[in-house]
């Protein structure tokens, strides 16, 4: 007796290629969203004087949590990464104890608001550079993340000069104030005009009728004087 076998025949997905491709894209949109950021500000550079104690901020961030985070700070000493500290984080709010190599420095983060900034006191030229602020959260399988902090040191600020700016100012504030007088002197000449123009009709009214009483023109108030009889 044959047997015949009916199955129904599943549709295709395309070139396996394809289908490994939109699975990779996917996981990796995941991954991006879950990635450990690390970040040193708005503005990544600091110009301080010499002799001064300046703060070099850093913080963290990661959509799902930390556990066991490293992270140390790095000096670029001539393309050379010399360490500055380091330390690792058992978990959210808990504060680090962290090792200093460098000196001159104070781990002031505390790890308060994902925060470990680092304190560098009487700063000289030599720690004049590039700084890193480095992390890695075994959560996501050791990915390592950093951000660029750069510290100048000068010997005196510099005083910004301001005169293009004050002249760009005075000059649009004349410009401003000039046109507020014209429109002013407009509007009161234009009044003035008026006014002359209304005195003017009224002279014109009054010496009409003057006119006519004098010339004994019809309702005027001129005497009349009666006709001569003949003798």
């Amino acid at each position: 007796m044959e047997v015949q076998w009916f199955g129904v025949e599943l549709p295709r997905l395309g070139p396996p290629h394809t289908a490994v491709g939109l699975i990779f894209s996917m996981l990796l949109g995941v991954w991006s969203v879950q990635a450990l950021e690390m970040s040193v500000g708005k503005i990544p550079f600091l110009q301080a004087v010499n002799g001064s104690t300046v703060m070099l901020p850093c913080t963290y961030a990661s959509c799902i949590g930390i556990q066991d985070l490293y992270f140390n700070w790095q000096f670029n000493d001539n393309g050379t990464m010399q360490k500055v500290c380091d330390s690792v984080i058992v978990s959210e709010g808990v504060e680090p104890n962290v090792a200093i190599y460098r000196e001159r420095v104070e781990f002031v983060g505390k790890n308060h608001n994902n925060n470990i900034s680092i304190l560098l006191w009487n700063i000289t030229f030599e720690d004049g550079g590039q700084y890193t602020c480095f992390g890695r959260n075994p959560k996501e399988k050791g990915r390592n993340h950093s951000a660029i902090f750069n510290l100048i040191v000068v010997d005196e600020l510099r005083v910004v000069d301001n005169t293009l700016t004050i002249i760009i100012a005075s000059a649009v504030g004349g410009t401003i104030a000039a046109l507020m007088a014209f429109m002013l002197l407009k509007n009161f000449t234009i009044f003035v005009l008026s006014k002359m123009e209304e005195k003017n009709k009224e002279c014109l009214v009054t010496s009409s009728g003057i006119d006519n009483t004098e010339n004994g023109l019809s309702g005027s108030k001129a005497d009349s004087k009666p006709t001569p009889k003949k003798k």
